[in-house]
């Protein structure tokens, strides 16, 4: 397994492309945990905190796919750059300016949600170029990249608290930005990045949007996203139940594990089929491994069903990333890669606000309640939208054997070789 990925980063250009965009990404992968330590440093509530980091968050869901559609019309050096120099200033405008001023603190972090470039979209828009087009190849890709962003996702607080430690939270965020830019300079600089262009596009204003199969897939990964939201608060309800805030560490780390080991299985291996109909069976078990969390046992079994909750996850993503491919109309793939960035996160802040009401109205199982009826939420909007997902975007069928023919996830699963 490390073979293969290994193979891929020494392709030319790879490892770079790779490691610029997630050191890009870095600072908005950190933002709302830096936002609320810079806040509580500066005297703000929790009140205030939590409202900034969802104005931040508002800001990255409508910027995305705005600065996405951008990229694919002037190219990635034109768009990503300056939206992550931007971006950086507003974090230096928050650090300089303080809370004491809510309109300079609100203004501060909508300007960096708003322009964090959509460097995520623009590394799948460019791996078939850098893989020569090899389909088995890309495809490991995404599945190289979706276990990429669990271990910044893990890491990336980490370098947050080791920062506050050593120096403050405003530093922090003025170190981490720049780390950011400094990571989309790295990318846009690239000779892959330099001369991508988009293909030829048919003006529309919906742009990526008028493709039915997309809208199916974001639909169903809104759902996924809220999964992990309502997960986030209610581990936290568990951890209040045990008296130990660092038993929501462990279970968040432990996620994390579960969505690195079947990131990691899932790019190792080649899978026959249709990838629609194999993200179906993906997200079944995803919702199936969602369940067991409602029994809340001791905290060394949470941890175990949390690992077993995550396995399934990174497969998910990096199996929508090749379906995202299949269904953008011609000329959007950055903007239809941001969608789902978009989509996948609305989803988690909403899950996140459900979770809340949900532990206090029926306890910590509710809580991870609203992870399972998001899972099963999922699942039904692919089955529902079976036959819109079986027609690529251009609106030619999607290539591949029958449904009934790929049973990959499931051999995996069973520990059978899947086939090729």
């Amino acid at each position: 397994m490390a073979a293969g990925y290994a193979e891929l980063l020494r392709t030319r250009h790879a490892a770079r492309l790779l490691v610029g965009t997630l050191l890009g990404r870095l600072p908005n992968a950190v933002a709302p945990i830096a936002i609320v330590l810079f806040t509580r440093a500066e005297g703000g509530s929790y009140s205030l905190a939590g409202a900034l980091a969802a104005v931040y968050g508002v800001a990255n869901a409508v910027g995305q796919p705005l600065l996405g559609r951008a990229v694919d019309l002037f190219g990635q050096p034109r768009v990503q750059l300056p939206a992550a120099v931007v971006s950086a200033l507003g974090m230096v405008w928050l650090a300089a300016a303080g809370t004491g001023s809510a309109v300079a603190a609100y203004g501060s972090v909508a300007v960096a949600g708003l322009f964090t470039p959509p460097l995520e979209g623009g590394l799948r828009a460019l791996w078939p170029g850098v893989l020569g087009g090899r389909q088995e190849r890309v495809h490991a890709a995404y599945a190289m990249d979706a276990v990429a962003q669990e271990v910044m996702f893990t890491v990336g607080p980490l370098l947050v608290t080791v920062c506050v430690a050593l120096w403050s939270p405003a530093v922090a965020l003025l170190v981490l930005n720049g780390v950011g830019v400094l990571g989309a300079l790295s990318v846009v600089v690239s000779e892959p990045s330099r001369t991508w262009r988009s293909e030829p596009r048919e003006a529309h204003w919906l742009g990526a949007l008028r493709s039915r199969g997309l809208l199916a897939l974001l639909g169903a990964f809104f759902f996924v996203g809220a999964a992990l939201g309502s997960i986030t608060v209610a581990g936290v309800a568990y951890a209040d139940d045990h008296g130990d805030q660092a038993v929501y560490g462990w279970l968040m780390a432990a996620l994390g594990l579960g969505a690195l080991i079947g990131g990691v299985f899932y790019g190792a291996r080649q899978w026959a089929g249709a990838p629609e109909a194999r993200l179906r069976r993906i997200v079944a078990l995803l919702a199936v491994c969602y369940l067991p969390l409602m029994l809340v046992p001791g905290p060394v079994a949470m941890a175990a069903l949390a690992a077993l909750a995550g396995v399934f996850l990174a497969p998910a993503l990096a199996c929508a990333f090749i379906v995202v491919d299949r269904h953008a109309p011609a000329g959007t793939v950055t903007e239809a890669f941001s969608w789902l960035v978009t989509f996948f996160g609305v989803g988690a802040a909403i899950g996140t606000g459900l979770a809340g009401p949900a532990v206090e109205l029926g306890g910590t199982a509710a809580g991870f309640g609203v992870a399972s009826v998001a899972g099963a939420a999922a699942l039904l909007v692919l089955s529902a939208t079976r036959r819109v997902l079986a027609t690529a975007g251009g609106g030619h069928p999607v290539a591949g054997p029958p449904d009934g023919a790929s049973g990959a996830v499931a051999q995996a699963a069973s520990g059978a070789p899947p086939a090729v």
